[in-house]
């Protein structure tokens, strides 16, 4: 089958969004199946205002259609809302070719965060945008919730949940030389994911804890985080490998986001044996459930000094329920083909 997906995030973009969707593309492939992706990459871009590391596509409707045409896909998926989505929406229902869409982020929250839209306004075009696709794949039940709270046609709106990669994240490194020591003041606490204002991330940074802090990650906010909060160790964005290291030299990963739709941190984290300590949200209620892997209070401190108390192997052994083959299939299967003109 020749799959199309359509991004307006891809390398060398690092986030969530990025991460899933070139596993499945990988996935995809290993199950034999062709995959072509139409990404920023291949058009003129332009920074997004306040969020500098994603590119927006200029000028892209007519070459969207012409790779659309090129490729003559068996099926086409849509996974952002941005300007090489509408494209491609835009030339979908000009030919009435049926789409698949994806949301991924709680982008009306995200929005109200940086310009104070109202949440009306934004899921209002939500429901215009994603209306006409065959199906929208949303990562949780609670986000499924959500849109349908919003007016989204229930028979719609279906869960595509996220997998973790077993070989990288796990208790053990696969190679111990390339995990150098890591110098630290037990407990170590650590968070691991985009630094910007929709992560909450004063939240644990402002935290009394023992021991030491730790940030991994890269982005809009995190030169005013260094500025305030000189006593925390931050590591900057780093490989997989060099991540999964962090985690498990880690007693306890903090999850302090209220908008996250999966976070997929949280995979990698319990995979490498690190317990979690989450604010209530439903991210973190949908992915840790009643597991035990961690701990979620609406005190973040207590949360956290709670979670020094969980096994390492609680968490290690829930992550492996979770593969990127198990949720390639359910993406695969709500793709809608296109019957042949």
């Amino acid at each position: 089958m020749k799959i199309l997906l359509v991004t307006d995030a891809w390398s060398p973009q690092i986030n969530g969004v990025v991460f899933t969707l070139q596993q499945t593309r990988r996935i995809l492939t290993d199950m034999g199946h062709t995959v072509a992706v139409i990404h920023p990459g291949l058009f003129r871009s332009i920074p997004c205002p306040t969020y500098p590391e994603i590119r927006l596509s200029l000028g892209a409707g007519r070459r969207v259609a012409e790779l659309i045409r090129n490729f003559a896909p068996d099926a086409l998926h849509i996974a952002t809302e941005g300007p090489l989505g509408m494209a491609a929406r835009r030339h979908a229902l000009r030919t009435g070719m049926p789409f698949t869409t994806a949301y991924h982020t709680r982008f009306p929250e995200y929005i109200q965060a940086r310009i104070r839209l109202p949440l009306a306004l934004t899921y209002r075009w939500l429901r215009w945008f994603h209306g006409p696709a065959a199906r929208t794949m949303v990562p949780t039940r609670s986000v499924r919730a959500d849109l349908l709270t919003h007016g989204f046609d229930p028979a719609r709106v279906i869960v595509w949940s996220r997998g973790v990669d077993l070989d990288t994240f796990r208790p053990d490194p696969a190679d111990p030389e390339a995990c150098p020591a890591q110098p630290a003041t037990r407990p170590v606490f650590l968070y691991a994911g985009r630094t910007a204002v929709e992560k909450n991330l004063d939240a644990f940074l402002s935290l009394s804890l023992p021991g030491e802090k730790w940030v991994v990650g890269d982005g809009p906010v995190l030169t005013s985080l260094k500025a305030r909060y000189p006593d925390v160790r931050f590591l900057g964005a780093l490989p997989h490998i060099e991540l999964a290291h962090c985690y498990r030299m880690a007693d306890v990963f903090v999850f302090p986001s209220l908008t996250d739709t999966f976070g997929l941190v949280l995979l990698e984290a319990m995979a490498c044996g690190c317990p979690i300590a989450a604010l209530p949200a439903s991210a973190t209620i949908d992915v840790l459930g009643d597991s035990g892997a961690g701990v979620i209070d609406a005190d973040l401190q207590a949360a956290c000094l709670q979670a020094l108390k969980i096994d390492r192997s609680i968490p290690a052994a829930y992550a492996c329920g979770f593969s990127w083959e198990q949720t390639t299939r359910v993406f695969f299967e709500a793709l809608q083909p296109i019957e042949a003109q």
